[in-house]
């Protein structure tokens, strides 16, 4: 995050998500690489690319809102974590990320789940309320498959 701050020079919201939210909330001790989603005026992308290159890390845009429509209102629930110069980070949306993985299904993935509620950070019968929410838009992302989708929520939603 300082590095970003240090080389982009324009406003920017950078969201964290996956793997970085986690090991920053203390959920794991480590990440192969930071998913991140980025807002801003200009193309982040070669920056990005120096970053990379500079800490010899691994970071990719990649977001919930690529995988499930997006929840409404998750701007407002991003958290935010701190400023470097002129960029704004934030955890994306826990319920967001809650739900991508639920959709995704790893074990580690299920891990993070658990811990998310565990810490009182994501409460499952909000969960449920963002996930029927989006359902109606289920269809619009191929690559989904909405009956399991919603039988993973429910299983993790109803206690």
């Amino acid at each position: 995050m300082r590095e970003f701050g240090r080389i982009v020079s324009t406003p920017a919201r950078v969201y964290l998500v996956g793997g970085g939210t986690a090991v920053l909330h203390g959920w794991r001790p480590m990440t192969a690489d930071i998913d991140v989603k980025c807002l801003s005026a200009i193309d982040l992308g070669p920056m990005l690319s120096e970053i990379k290159q500079r800490l010899n890390i691994n970071i990719e845009l990649a977001s919930p809102d690529q995988f499930i429509p997006p929840l409404p209102d998750w701007e407002h629930r991003s958290l935010f974590i701190q400023r470097e110069g002129c960029t704004d980070f934030f955890h994306y949306d826990l319920y967001s990320q809650a739900l991508a993985k639920l959709e995704r299904g790893f074990e580690r993935d299920m891990s993070d789940d658990a811990a998310m509620i565990s810490d009182g950070k994501v409460e499952r019968p909000r969960l449920l309320e963002l996930f029927v929410a989006i359902r109606g838009s289920l269809d619009q992302y191929p690559a989904l498959d909405p009956p399991s989708f919603e039988q993973a929520v429910r299983r993790v939603t109803d206690v």
